[in-house]
């Protein structure tokens, strides 16, 4: 009529457990919990059924994990309250095709897009570039400190991760990183009271955060403007529009609160 009674700590209960997981293949702690209920009646049944279980090799070798990387703190820049683009880093994107002229000019050239974003609130300011020139990106960065304020301290990728096997990422690395033209980056951020960093050589996760930002670009630019070729105009108003479709994003988990329907986005700051 009832479950029999075993004493938890004695040798035979241990003997039945085992017994019991063996005839169920090995099975799970809360099935073989269920499976022992049904004949017997044990005290603390979880805490020797975990025991039992952590004694079967078969079973242990199937459930080991392998030892998970740990993850790096992250730097002071990104943790450091600040106003949004105080500390600021800057990649490129691209290239893409611009139409010169009217919608129906045949004139097609190469354009580019500079991303810049904000290390601790992951802000964005995209700005269209025409070309791989210093005045064209001395251009855009003079148009960002216009409408975001003068940074800090900027940070892009080494030279090293821009030496990849595309002639875009030469075309980009050569633009940055010859001498002449980065003495005149230097010289105009040293006007500005600005700093230029990069990352360390061979390291381009240190920059996964303007990396996430061309992905996320690239995610709304790809499934609206297509295979179309925009003019600068068409391309620089759906730059914007993108620009405001991220800032509006969420940075925090939204509440199920019906009284606290709002979130918190970069736009905020």
């Amino acid at each position: 009529m009832h479950q029999m009674i075993l004493y938890p700590d004695h040798h035979f209960t241990k003997l039945v457990f085992s017994a019991e997981h063996i005839w169920l293949h090995h099975a799970e702690p809360q099935l073989l919990t269920a499976s022992l209920r049904e004949k017997f009646w044990i005290p603390r049944i979880r805490n020797l059924v975990r025991s039992v279980i952590h004694q079967c090799l078969p079973y242990y070798k199937f459930k080991a994990q392998a030892t998970q990387q740990l993850i790096g703190e992250l730097p002071p820049s990104r943790v450091r309250p600040s106003r949004p683009f105080l500390t600021t880093g800057v990649d490129y994107a691209g290239p893409i095709l611009l139409r010169l002229g009217p919608t129906r000019s045949k004139t097609i050239v190469k354009g580019y897009i500079a991303i810049f974003v904000c290390l601790v609130t992951k802000a964005f300011h995209i700005e269209v570039v025409t070309s791989l020139t210093i005045e064209a990106f001395l251009a855009a960065l003079r148009r960002f400190i216009a409408r975001r304020g003068k940074p800090r301290t900027m940070y892009s990728d080494n030279d090293t991760n821009f030496q990849g096997a595309s002639n875009e990422l030469h075309e980009i690395y050569n633009m940055l990183h010859t001498s002449s033209q980065m003495t005149r980056i230097q010289d105009f951020l040293t006007s500005e009271g600005c700093d230029w960093k990069y990352i360390p050589p061979h390291s381009p996760h240190f920059g996964g955060l303007w990396e996430a930002a061309v992905k996320s670009m690239k995610y709304h630019l790809r499934r609206t403007l297509g295979s179309h070729i925009a003019t600068f105009e068409e391309l620089s108003t759906l730059l914007a529009e993108i620009e405001a479709c991220l800032n509006s994003r969420p940075l925090c988990a939204l509440s199920d609160d019906l009284f606290n329907p709002t979130y918190l986005f970069p736009g905020h700051f």
